[in-house]
């Protein structure tokens, strides 16, 4: 064997993750919001992009899972837009006077336009269309303090308790612990404190539920002995145990659903609906409706999806007064950062409504028939209907909201796991079955509670080849308690 130096030549392939490349992935599995988000700084950045102002396309431009024609409506309005006659004289004479004509409005014209604004907005609302500021929880209590509390020290020990209270309400620092604090007694702090929980809202500075209930409960003048035993075994009516909290309670059936149905009008975290934010609106990215034949049609969110073009007019005379070298790498650099970014917005638009077209095409039965026809579901299933790779499936999916006419749903919602059927019969898909399951426990007979094998042998029958674990992690899913807590509550008359 030679151990002389030698040169040879290998051909090999590579994939090399380019910043191009990166971007793409990235703006791929981003939603419409963070793709906007994600262009507003590139607008910034790049001098040669500018927002595409033109009219977004119609509500027929959509893009139809089937592949019959769509006939675009409005295009005789388009086509009087674009034409170089005149309008008829229906709208009124061309060589009217209307130097005569009262005006209704009247009043003095600015050089702006009447009633307008200096740049032109047509935004006519006025300050009492404004919502004022939603208070927090804090100014909510403290105004209520300045009015109840007049003496310094009372005021003081509520400022220490308002501090000391959380967003839901309770207070969890004992009255000893606030009085070595302050250097006051504690029954100074108790005094105070029973007189802040008849605040608005009442039911706050308690220590836990059943003070909170309390509270609540005699603000109403309810709080009876029997009502007061039946917060002291709260852990009874989680367990749905009635016969015991009868018995503890000394009333009857009627008595004790009359009560437990007035617990449950209370509010556990009185404080929580002030400083709570409100929920995110869910902006669909893909929206469908149903077409003219019966079919679907598919179409991009126009309101959330950036439109960009790029100015090529200006690129060309910023090229003529490039100096040096510098100034043109820089141009044909920005050049060509703005033709990729529209080259992956394009190709994310098509690769989006590809993947939601053949989602929605294997899902047909759902969207017409409800969640008992939803097919089990894979990403290979899909990958290999629009020869896509199963990573570049799942990056479309993710963070992917359809607005359909059974209501808006993430796109991989449609994935879900297949269980066989008996005896080789069709696979039946997991979300059907957890549907199925809630639909036989809210039917099932008071006198005859379905247990989990019951509830195997009913989906056998119907096809469904599913084992009893199984069926006890779809219940605990659905947070449907077993089937002793089911016969133990339904054996008391609520």
């Amino acid at each position: 064997m030679s151990l002389a130096p030698r040169l040879d030549l290998r051909q090999s392939q590579s994939l090399v993750m380019t910043p191009q490349l990166r971007q793409a992935i990235k703006l791929l599995q981003s939603s419409n919001l963070e793709v906007t988000a994600f262009v507003e700084e590139e607008l910034e950045r790049n001098p040669l992009l500018e927002r595409d102002e033109r009219a977004p396309p119609g509500p027929d431009s959509g893009h139809r899972v089937d592949t019959s024609p769509v006939v675009a409506e409005g295009a005789d309005s388009h086509a009087a837009a674009v034409s170089d006659t005149l309008p008829s004289e229906a709208a009124g004479p061309l060589d009217a006077e209307w130097d005569n004509v009262y005006d209704a409005g009247g009043g003095y014209e600015s050089p702006y336009g009447r009633g307008g604004r200096a740049d032109f907005d047509e935004n006519l609302a006025g300050i009492d269309d404004l919502a004022a500021a939603a208070r927090s929880l804090r100014e909510h209590l403290g105004e209520q303090v300045r009015i109840a509390f007049h003496n310094p020290r009372e005021r003081l020990i509520a400022a220490q308790l308002l501090a000391l209270v959380d967003p839901a309400g309770r207070l969890a620092v004992e009255d000893g612990q606030i009085a070595a604090a302050l250097g006051c007694k504690e029954a100074e702090v108790a005094n105070v404190r029973g007189r802040m929980q008849r605040f608005d809202p009442v039911g706050m500075f308690c220590r836990n539920l059943a003070e909170c209930l309390a509270v609540q409960l005699a603000e109403r003048n309810r709080l009876d002995p029997a009502m007061q035993a039946l917060l002291d075994h709260l852990d009874l009516m989680a367990r749905r145990d009635r016969v015991a909290l009868m018995s503890v309670c000394g009333v009857d059936a009627e008595d004790l659903a009359e009560m437990m149905a007035e617990l449950r009008r209370l509010d556990p975290k009185p404080g929580a609906s002030f400083d709570a934010a409100p929920a995110p609106a869910l902006v669909p990215d893909v929206l469908m409706r149903r077409a003219p034949d019966g079919g679907w049609l598919l179409e991009l969110n126009p309101e959330t999806l950036p439109r960009v073009l790029v100015n090529r007019g200006f690129h060309a005379r910023c090229q003529v007064g490039a100096r040096n070298k510098e100034e043109k790498a820089f141009l044909a650099e920005r050049l060509q950062s703005a033709n990729w970014l529209l080259k992956s917005l394009e190709q994310r638009a098509n690769t989006i409504l590809k993947v939601a077209s053949e989602i929605v095409r294997r899902q047909d039965g759902f969207f017409r028939h409800g969640v008992e026809y939803l097919r089990p579901l894979i990403l290979r299933d899909v990958a290999e209907e629009v020869q896509m790779h199963e990573s570049t499936v799942s990056r479309v999916t993710a963070n992917k909201y359809i607005a359909t006419p059974r209501g808006t749903f993430e796109l991989k919602y449609f994935f879900t796991t297949a269980i066989a059927g008996t005896m080789g019969g069709e696979s039946h898909s997991a979300e059907a079955v957890r549907h199925r399951i809630r639909a036989m426990i809210e039917a099932e007979d008071p006198e005859a509670v379905l247990s989990d094998d019951a509830i195997v042998e009913r989906l056998r029958q119907e096809g469904v080849d599913i084992a009893r674990r199984t069926v006890a992690k779809y219940r605990e899913a659905l947070r449907i308690p077993s089937s002793v807590q089911r016969k133990r509550e339904k054996a008391v008359p609520a």
